[in-house]
């Protein structure tokens, strides 16, 4: 499909094969009005992830080094393609954490060719999900750049205040003391994520000195995470319900940092400013991160509390 949003973060829906992207308001409101858009069909640029994920990483991990790495403009709004066999292996939600994100890369949308996996996870929604082979690239197409990295030798990585091409080894930042953990928004607390924070808080305490958010994102989430037990494992390690949706991450709610707050956040972004006081000094991780470090109260490695069959 070619769907346009009226939010940044609309590239999601190039988890399932779909060309989305955001537009403004005024663009937005012309869409309603006419059903159609204009658009330069843009380059691509493919972004090849070899290996396989360690333990304790995840999807959250690759697009953080990938801001660093190529930079908050390294899609120059062009159509970033995500592939390769670390890719394939993704779940569909970890999936959409990259299609999401490729707007912090500065593309205008995030690729990844549809697949079994796909399918399954349609098909679960009560979706037809038939003929999807022909959805993908030409086999002789030639992208304008092609990057390739390795995931089985990338660690955790912590994006610091404030910006997520600010982001390196959890090690550079091992240690930073935290008064806030918060797991939230579209990026960070999907049923996945609340289920891979769970993984460490199960049976675990949050440090005393350690705010402990939770906001699902969405009302769906939060019931299977429920039912499943998952919500009760994070809550009974300390942690706070919040309602579903943006809430902190686009500064809304009355929850947001106060003044001179060290946060880690499972969230998209790190500006200043944009999640409360300007004062507040707001790092990136994934939720595995953001759980260790919750639990220690301050910065640290999630690996070390990942048991042999928790991946």
């Amino acid at each position: 499909m070619f769907v346009v949003g009226g939010d940044s973060h609309s590239p999601t829906g190039g988890a399932f094969g779909a060309y989305m992207f955001g537009v403004g308001a005024t663009e937005m409101a012309g869409v309603l009005a006419t059903g159609e858009i204009w658009l330069r069909v843009p380059e691509t640029i493919a972004i090849e992830w070899t290996g396989k994920l360690g333990k304790g990483l995840s999807s959250k991990d690759m697009m953080l080094f990938l801001c660093a790495k190529l930079g908050m403009d390294g899609g120059r709004y062009q159509a970033v393609q995500y592939c390769g066999e670390a890719i394939g292996a993704l779940s569909m939600q970890e999936r959409m954490t990259l299609s999401n994100m490729a707007a912090e890369l500065g593309a205008q949308a995030g690729l990844i060719e549809a697949d079994a996996v796909t399918a399954d996870f349609l098909r679960g929604k009560g979706v037809v999900a038939d003929n999807l082979d022909g959805w993908r690239s030409d086999p002789d197409a030639k992208p304008a750049e092609h990057h390739v990295f390795d995931a089985s030798a990338l660690e955790p990585q912590v994006a610091a205040p404030h910006s997520p091409a600010n982001a390196a080894p959890v090690s550079s930042h091992a240690g930073t003391r935290i008064d806030v953990a918060y797991i939230g928004a579209c990026t960070g607390a999907k049923l996945e994520d609340l289920r891979t924070a769970a993984a460490l808080l199960r049976g675990r305490r949050v440090a005393k000195h350690v705010e402990l958010l939770v906001a699902p994102a969405s009302r769906h989430d939060q019931e299977i995470a429920r039912k499943e037990g998952t919500l009760g494992a994070l809550l009974n390690a300390g942690g706070q319900l919040l309602p579903n949706a943006c809430g902190i991450c686009a500064g809304y709610g009355d929850a947001r940092f106060g003044e001179n707050v060290t946060a880690i956040s499972s969230t998209a972004r790190n500006f200043k400013g944009r999640m409360g006081a300007a004062s507040s000094q707001v790092y990136l991780g994934s939720p595995y991160t953001v759980a260790a470090s919750a639990i220690e109260g301050r910065i640290a490695d999630p690996r070390a509390y990942l048991s042999a069959g928790v991946s």
